[in-house]
């Protein structure tokens, strides 16, 4: 992963999840699993890079239901 020089703009897993509509739990879960966004973690502290968020979200746009997405290539 290339880490851009300029700053991130780091949100946290509730401002994340209140903005996707879902629980944080299941931001947790998704970093668990590896299936959700690139996260950050400083210490203890997880964060999400807005850019990032943006490329993960822009990844899962379909145009249909049988489309799998660029997972499956």
């Amino acid at each position: 992963m290339n880490i851009r020089k300029s700053a991130m703009r780091l949100v946290t897993p509730k401002a994340l999840a209140e903005r996707l509509d879902m629980s944080t739990s299941t931001l947790a879960k998704w970093r668990l699993d590896g299936a959700g966004p690139a996260y950050v973690k400083i210490g203890a502290r997880v964060a999400y890079d807005e850019e990032m968020v943006e490329a993960w979200l822009a990844s899962r746009v379909r145009k249909s239901t049988s489309d799998t997405g660029r997972e499956a290539a």
